[in-house]
This record gives C-alpha cells, structure tokens and sequence, in this order.
C-alpha cells in the first residue's frame, strides 16, 4: 500500500495507515459517531496494545471477546463505545480471515471494477452502502486502488475537487473544509426536516 494519508493527523497512527490495508479498513470501520482522527487512531492504539507494529486479522479474530473488548476500553478507549466496537473489528478480521485468509488487500487486489469492489466492501461486516461507498472514494483518492468505474461506484465521494468524507482529507486545512461541509449538511438536514413539520 504504502501511499501517505493523513488521517489520524498523528505521524505514527497515520504511518500505521499509510502501509497496512487492515489498519485502514478498521479505521473507517470505526469512524462514526466520534471525530475522525479519534476513529482513524484506534488501529495504531489497538496494535501498541497488543504489542505489535502492524494488526493481523487472524490474531484479532482469535482473540477472547471479552478480552479484545478490555483491550480497547483501556484508557484513553478507543472509541465511545469500545465494547460494540470490539465486536465489530473481530467480525471484520473473522470475515477476512473466513474469506481472504486474513489478507485485507486481498479485498480489492484484483477488483476488475469499481461495482465489483462496491459489492466487496458492502459485504464486510460493519460496511454499509454510504460506508463502502466512501472507502471505494478513500482506496481512490488515497491509496491508488482505481479500477475502472470506481469514480461512479463510489457516488459523490468520488468526485474531484470535493470535501464530503474522510477521502479528501489531506492535511489539517482539508479536514476543516470536510468537517464545515458535514455541519451545512446536518444543518440543511435540519432546515428539511423543520419544514416538513409546518
């Protein structure tokens, strides 16, 4: 993989990020529901925790739950929900290791088409359509990963020049411009919904 990302904005977590497709997979696996840094973090907190330099999904997928679980409630957690989130992170190594022999790469390697790594991507554990849309736009955008078709597959995260989702961030400016489009989003959302009310 190795293509710089910015993700985290912390130089070790985003190195992590940088060269593993795992570590990226369970950072966009985590992002909901806390900042995106906070989220793309955890896969560089859970490997210092475990005291390796990279995530394997078949010693995830292994672990105790309720063990895995502990791991990343420690302080500071790894997520608002540590517990929910544990589970989630061991099904997507189970998958992985189940379907890719615990090979995240292996997801998108040989993706002929931007559909066809949609419908990879949807079919993990934790990926919904919006979130495998957005990871088609984040492998696009960031990792080099383009078969053809995925500007399409991934929606309006794939369009160039845009700031809606973790795909564009780039650096600490980028992240503010994608963090200013979410708030109008939510607050045009809002404005709809108040409307509908009258």
């Amino acid at each position: 993989m190795d293509h710089t990302v910015h993700l985290a904005q912390d130089p070790e977590a985003d190195a992590l990020l940088s060269r593993s497709p795992l570590a990226a997979l369970v950072g966009l696996l985590l992002d909901q529901q806390v900042p995106m840094e906070w989220a793309f973090k955890g896969p560089w907190t859970i490997a210092q925790r475990l005291g390796a330099d990279d995530l394997d999904a078949h010693e995830i997928a292994a672990r105790d739950p309720d063990a895995f679980a502990a791991l990343l409630s420690e302080k500071p957690a790894v997520h608002r929900y540590p517990g929910s989130m544990a589970k989630r992170v061991q099904q997507l190594c189970q998958y992985l290791v189940e379907h890719y022999d615990g090979d995240a790469r292996a997801v998108w390697a040989d993706a002929d088409s931007g559909a066809e790594l949609l419908k990879r991507l949807k079919a993990l554990p934790g990926y919904g359509d919006q979130k495998a849309r957005i990871c088609v736009a984040l492998l696009g955008k960031r990792y080099g990963v383009t078969p053809d078709g995925w500007r399409e597959a991934a929606g309006a995260y794939g369009d160039r020049g845009s700031y809606r989702s973790v795909a564009d961030v780039t650096g600490p400016d980028s992240l503010g411009r994608v963090r200013a489009f979410k708030q109008e989003a939510k607050a045009a959302a809002k404005r709809e919904k108040q409307a509908q009310k009258r």
